[in-house]
């Protein structure tokens, strides 16, 4: 299993509550280099500034949504390998394919715990 503990990771979710969740599980499971977004306008933004070893996005926000940032970074060549992790409350089989249409490399159902969150981001990573 390879080293990812150095990754910048890029959190964009609307709440403050689940931001500071998933900044917090991710440094229970070695991540800590956590930046963060509260919509999908502001991670896009943020992505094009600074590239991102992984984004982890909520799918339900104002502005933009986690599908439509993550068809967005997807058209950058510079994202178009990084992995991205969707976190939704939306479990249904409609919402995994239109995510995955939009590029979205893995899933994690609300609620998870920290194990789930480290079992995806290995996955991710292909460890």
């Amino acid at each position: 299993m390879s080293d990812h503990s150095s990754a910048q990771i890029l959190i964009v979710d609307d709440s403050s509550t689940m931001r500071r969740i998933m900044r917090l599980t991710l440094g229970k499971c070695g991540y800590s280099n956590t930046e963060e977004a509260e919509n999908g306008m502001l991670g896009l933004e943020k992505a094009k500034t600074k590239q991102f070893d992984c984004v982890i996005s909520d799918w339900n926000m104002p502005e933009m949504t986690g599908v439509e940032m993550v068809a967005e970074l997807r058209k950058l060549p510079s994202y178009a390998s990084t992995p991205i992790l969707m976190v939704t409350t939306e479990g249904g089989k409609e919402a995994v394919v239109e995510a995955l249409q939009a590029g979205v490399s893995s899933f994690i159902v609300k609620p998870f715990t920290a194990d789930v969150l480290r079992q995806k981001m290995d996955t991710l990573w292909g460890d």
